[in-house]
């Protein structure tokens, strides 16, 4: 069975582009990652989304589920720093020592 819906609410893809747009993210992004962001895929998904709901474009529903695929495997491809531990430490019941047995 076909989805009838966008993954999202069309309201929120204008939301995130009005957000990429914003000075302060615009700033943010460019003091972090050296270049201003591109929002330009947000506006694509927008219209995507508008599309799909007013006319039931085939089109437009493919180009913004792949292009939520995308975002997904975007966000998965980083893995975090840290190790997660099964289980706690052997000792985490004993007091920290204030460093004084060096």
């Amino acid at each position: 069975m076909a989805k009838r819906e966008p993954p999202r609410m069309c309201d929120d893809y204008w939301s995130e582009w009005k957000h990429c747009r914003n000075l302060r993210n615009l700033f943010h992004h460019y003091y972090t990652y050296g270049a201003f962001p591109s929002c330009k895929q947000w506006k694509k998904d927008y219209n995507s989304c508008m599309e799909w709901e007013n006319h039931k474009s085939g089109e437009a529903k493919t180009a913004l589920c792949e292009s939520e695929k995308r975002r997904l495997l975007e966000q998965n491809r980083h893995f975090p720093v840290w190790e997660m531990r099964k289980n706690p430490p052997a000792e985490w019941h004993l007091p920290l020592s204030d460093g004084k047995d060096k």
